[in-house]
């Protein structure tokens, strides 16, 4: 049933990469890759807690609506194709398979990533803005998401509720691993963007949704948008 309805709304959005097409090539990648992340890290939430259903549209979303937008972009920034991972990720899933196998395979996902992080780093005068940057991009995606997810005053798409929650905690983990540079930067904005994103969680508690949201989209959007009122001091 998860399945069915993520696939139904991959086909009736068009695809949420999609959407970042008129953004800066460097940007447009970067906020591709984050986006691919953010599903893997609520997919691995929900496979450690052996919700393995709700966990397989994560790991199919990568291939399906984000890998075939930055595929002819990899060679440039010095990343082998790694489509072949991605597939052997979801099999692992699809097949309900944990342990040492789904780390493994989680593993070269990440590695790859990982030398896409390295290519873009290469790229880029100013790291730490960049990543806030992007950060924003990621949360941008995330309300739209939660906007889709939230309906008649529930959350009737618990897939989407998830694309939103692992948006917004890579975000944060981004924005973290920036942050002595941002502190130097502007120490006043980083305690705002952190505060902001603190408050911000409070709508995603657990990778399950719960039965009534937290807040409703206009709250979502309003601390998304103060978020990036203040990280735009950190650009």
């Amino acid at each position: 049933m998860v399945i069915a309805q993520h696939a139904g709304h991959d086909a009736g959005e068009g695809g949420e990469s999609q959407g970042l097409a008129n953004l800066p090539p460097d940007l447009a990648f970067a906020a591709r890759v984050t986006l691919l992340r953010g599903h893997l890290l609520v997919g691995d939430e929900l496979v450690r807690q052996q919700q393995w259903n709700a966990a397989l549209p994560h790991f199919l979303h990568p291939t399906e609506e984000i890998y075939g937008d930055i595929r002819d972009q990899l060679a440039g920034y010095r990343v082998p194709p790694f489509d072949g991972s991605l597939k052997a990720l979801s099999d692992v899933v699809k097949a309900k398979k944990g342990g040492a196998e789904y780390t493994k395979a989680l593993k070269a996902v990440h590695d790859a990533l990982g030398a896409a992080d390295a290519g873009m780093k290469a790229k880029q005068s100013d790291w730490p803005g960049f990543v806030v940057e992007v950060a924003v991009e990621a949360l941008k995606a995330a309300t739209g998401e939660y906007q889709q997810a939230v309906v008649g005053g529930k959350i009737a798409k618990p897939v989407e509720y998830q694309d939103a929650r692992g948006f917004i905690l890579q975000a944060d983990r981004m924005i973290e691993s920036v942050a002595p540079d941002l502190q130097r930067k502007d120490t006043a904005a980083l305690d705002q963007v952190r505060a902001g994103l603190a408050e911000l969680k409070k709508a995603f508690p657990s990778p399950m949704p719960p039965r009534t949201p937290v807040k409703d989209y206009g709250g979502v959007l309003a601390d998304v948008s103060r978020i990036e009122l203040a990280a735009g001091k950190l650009m």
